[in-house]
């Protein structure tokens, strides 16, 4: 009975910025589609001259993490080990081994922590993991190497531990390096902003994000997507490997071609199906699958909102558009589009129905369209 809690502390916590069932970012082996913004990173490593604060800016999923820790990786190994136009460092390296573990003393990843009493990641980073710095940076960096801080995601921080963090931007330390990772970097502060410098990386291309998939599928052991489900993938994926993943683990391509049969016959809903769609995506157990949902619907309806606005997409995307909002449904689809994602958040927030909103979801796009007038 006294071994119990022992044997439970050394279970491995879950990680707020890994994808569920794939290897962690800072265990993939190769990055794709980013050579140029890792050659800055290796020429200014190589050179001594690194700036004290980037700020890696793109969309979710699409490697940022991966660079960073590959970053952790050649700037705490030894100058010998580092090449001078890559970050690639051999895996059987000291400094590889310990950034995979979380185990070099020079470095500091900041991100959400995960409560275990009630078995959920926080809302936001809290100061007390930004004041971790105090004592990782009272150490000296080891000679020759480098101390690297990485925050993962730096739009998660709430307002006490950006300040907190603020400080120590302001005043950086010799040989310190700070990588704040965020999709989001309008919205961080500022004077967080005023002191980074600024990376952005753009989606993938196709064969980057089919190679990236392909490495973190096979890694997890899963199956590969076949070659006639590749092009549907990459176009819900929008170049993000992270969303991709979740897409294929997901069955999110069967969950797809559900939603676009639905959102195809509008105005007229096969009730029946959609009350089966809702029964599946009822339990605790399918929130992964509920998120799922909302996600491609909402990706379909921005889709038809800007085939409308701006005559992008496929022919059959803009006379989707044309006959379900045209000129004078424009706003209230954009507006309804805002108003499912609200109500997704809200649900979950305080753990409501959720039969009831996809049920509801389906009976405001119904309305939506039958309220459109037809072309004269």
């Amino acid at each position: 009975m006294a071994r119990a809690p022992a044997a439970a502390a050394l279970e491995t916590p879950p990680e707020a910025d890994r994808l569920e069932g794939f290897p962690h970012p800072r265990q993939t082996a190769e990055l794709f589609g980013h050579e140029t913004a890792e050659r800055a990173l290796a020429q200014a490593l190589g050179a001594g001259r690194v700036h004290h604060a980037w700020l890696i800016a793109g969309p979710s999923g699409i490697g940022k993490a991966t660079l960073a820790y590959r970053f952790a990786r050649a700037a705490l190994a030894e100058p010998s080990e580092r090449s001078a136009d890559s970050l690639a460092i051999a895996d059987d390296t000291r400094a590889a081994r310990q950034v995979r573990a979380l185990s070099h003393p020079g470095l500091l990843v900041i991100r959400r922590p995960w409560d275990d009493k009630a078995k959920r990641f926080a809302a936001s980073i809290p100061v007390d993991e930004v004041r971790k710095l105090r004592a990782f940076l009272s150490r000296s960096a080891i000679a020759d190497t480098w101390r690297v801080v990485i925050v993962d995601e730096a739009g998660e921080l709430n307002v006490s531990a950006a300040n907190a963090l603020l400080k120590s931007l302001e005043e950086p330390p010799p040989r310190t390096v700070f990588l704040l990772l965020s999709s989001a970097p309008g919205r961080l502060l500022p004077t967080i902003r005023s002191r980074c410098r600024t990376l952005s990386l753009q989606p993938l291309a196709s064969g980057a994000l089919r190679a990236a998939a392909t490495q973190a599928l096979t890694a997890a052991e899963k199956d590969v997507p076949a070659a006639a489900d590749w092009p549907k993938l990459e176009r819900l994926a929008e170049g993000s490997v992270g969303r991709l993943l979740g897409l294929w683990d997901a069955g999110g391509l069967e969950l797809y071609q559900r939603i676009a049969a639905l959102t195809g016959s509008l105005p007229r809903v096969d009730w029946r199906a959609a009350h089966a769609l809702s029964d599946e995506l009822q339990p605790a157990a399918a929130q992964p699958r509920f998120e799922l949902f909302f996600e491609l619907l909402l990706t379909i309806l921005a889709r038809l909102i800007r085939a409308q606005a701006a005559g992008e997409g496929g022919p059959d995307e803009r006379e989707l558009a044309a006959r379900l909002i045209g000129e004078e449904r424009l706003a209230s689809f954009a507006g309804l589009w805002e108003r499912i994602g609200r109500n997704k958040a809200e649900t979950l927030a305080l753990n409501l129905d959720r039969k009831a909103l996809v049920l509801e979801t389906v009976g405001a796009l119904a309305a939506a369209a039958k309220d459109r007038k037809p072309a004269e």
